[in-house]
């Protein structure tokens, strides 16, 4: 028996390999500081857990439920979008609850792409965009990221490819890998590319909150919703990586192939994670998401720009999210010089930049997601062996 062809065009997840080498090293008692994932330290708000706990407790809470999500839920969802954006969301209509935006990415491009299709991805980029497409068949075309352009797509370049056959373009402001800012010009020109294009363009926007003091969406240009899709997530803004709860907004036409496409392969989320993934998106006050957001980083952005200066990297200070993306020093053959010896030697763990993609590779990222302490251990390890 030989695997299907697509388990050959894929790599385990880099993460997943890689902690299991860190699992290994500390199993032999190295104490590796982790600052390479992005999965929020803290916990949610009180009342968020205090309703998990009180829908858990009632006899009748487990059953199966609804794929498309229960009303509070959704209405949650889009009060999140008014609240937030400004933008007005018909929560019966044009959103849809989703487990994650990895799964999103497959249900958009299942929904909009058959086999040989192409799509646009960002270089860098989040991974799992080349994953999923190469797991369906799909032609992955590159556009490039560049430092000299904030991180923003190239348009004129763009323009120049053909583009007969692009059904789906990813796009991911604020960005990640590089804390490239989401801007208005950029959403404005993505919306006009999308519609002149007849492309879809997704956003996704999971980090619109962190060291963010105007989180922006690209569904507050007119006529966004008519030729694009937004994820957003719980993941990052209110501290529940593992709940697993998202949400895709657009219009309703797309919203509906989409969820066909989610109704054949997963079931609703558990109702007690659902009435609490309301409650926070109800009660999490701005004074919260302040000090969650923004205060709490911002005390570990700061010495997080220490390490990269004990590195030798160099880093824009106007990237915002919540890790710090620089740029390794020219004496190092490649990436992974630096960082296996930060990880060996200093007994940390970063991420090289070339997981994100061939623009990457001359990068380090650092995850904020680490405790006050830790990070500050961690810089002075770095210190002591990079002196």
């Amino acid at each position: 028996m030989e695997p299907a062809k697509r388990v050959n065009e894929i790599q385990e997840y880099y993460f997943s390999r890689k902690l299991k080498e860190v699992a290994k090293l500390n199993a032999e008692g190295k104490d590796i500081i982790s600052l390479a994932i992005g999965s929020p330290d803290m916990p949610p708000s009180d009342q968020t857990v205090n309703k998990l706990c009180e829908v858990a407790h009632q006899a009748g809470a487990h059953g199966y439920q609804p794929t498309g999500g229960l009303p509070e839920l959704r209405r949650a969802m889009a009060g999140f979008y008014k609240r937030t954006y400004g933008v007005d969301v018909d929560w019966e209509t044009e959103l849809q609850p989703i487990i994650g935006s990895k799964e999103g990415i497959m249900y958009v491009t299942l929904a909009f792409c058959n086999p040989g299709d192409e799509v646009l991805i960002p270089d860098p980029g989040y991974p799992t965009y080349t994953a999923v497409n190469k797991i369906f068949g799909t032609k992955i075309r590159y556009y490039d990221l560049r430092a000299d352009n904030g991180w923003q797509p190239d348009f004129d370049s763009l323009e120049k490819m053909d583009l007969s056959r692009v059904k789906v373009m990813w796009a991911n402001y604020p960005n990640m890998p590089t804390g490239g800012d989401a801007r208005m010009e950029t959403f404005e020109r993505l919306v006009d590319f999308a519609k002149r294009h007849d492309i879809v363009v997704v956003n996704d926007n999971p980090y619109s909150l962190i060291l963010n003091e105007h989180p922006k969406s690209i569904m507050q240009v007119p006529g966004a919703k008519e030729h694009c899709i937004e994820f957003n997530s719980m993941s990052k803004s209110h501290n529940m990586p593992g709940w697993r709860v998202a949400m895709m907004i657009s219009n309703p036409t797309y919203i509906s192939w989409m969820f066909k496409v989610q109704s054949n392969i997963e079931n609703g989320m558990f109702r007690g994670i659902q009435l609490a993934a309301a409650e926070a998106y109800n009660t999490n006050t701005p004074e919260w998401h302040r000090k969650n957001n923004i205060e709490n980083y911002r005390s570990r952005r700061v010495v997080a720009e220490d390490i990269m200066k004990a590195l030798g990297c160099t880093y824009d200070p106007k990237q915002v999210g919540m890790f710090l993306w620089g740029r390794i020093p020219d004496k190092y053959s490649d990436v992974e010089e630096l960082t296996e010896r930060v990880l060996h030697e200093a007994r940390v763990f970063i991420t090289p930049g070339f997981i994100f993609g061939n623009n990457g590779r001359r990068y380090i990222r650092i995850s904020l997601c680490a405790k006050d302490e830790k990070i500050k251990e961690a810089l002075h390890r770095i210190k002591t062996v990079f002196k």
